[in-house]
């Protein structure tokens, strides 16, 4: 595994946002579009957890993302962040969600 070391670890931005709605990217199996509301902004994210999770059960989700990674477009959509989740070769993709309510916005420290 390769290591980074703390400055660089450092510039990554983890934060707490909430799902607000999500739905099924069209001419995708796996495409999920999330808006979440990362406490004083909406941020659009696209991920690749619609097999392993029905849209409908992720409204009002807190999930951990990546909020200061650069916008990337995935199927002509922008996402504006990245989700954290766990996988296995036989498993997942698994969200990582925070154990108690926390504020959208908190910073993963």
């Amino acid at each position: 595994m390769e290591t980074i070391n703390y400055e660089e670890f450092s510039k990554v931005k983890l934060r707490v946002v909430e799902i607000v709605s999500a739905e099924r990217v069209e001419g995708s199996d796996k495409l999920l579009r999330l808006e979440t509301n990362l406490g004083n902004e909406k941020r659009q994210i696209i991920a690749g957890i619609g097999k392993s999770y029905a849209p409908e059960s992720l409204v009002g989700k807190k999930i951990v993302i990546v909020a200061n990674l650069e916008p990337r477009k995935l199927m002509g959509l922008e996402s504006q962040g990245m989700l954290l989740a766990a996988s296995t070769e036989t498993e997942g993709p698994l969200l990582l969600i925070p154990d108690g309510d926390i504020t959208s916005g908190a910073e993963i420290r």
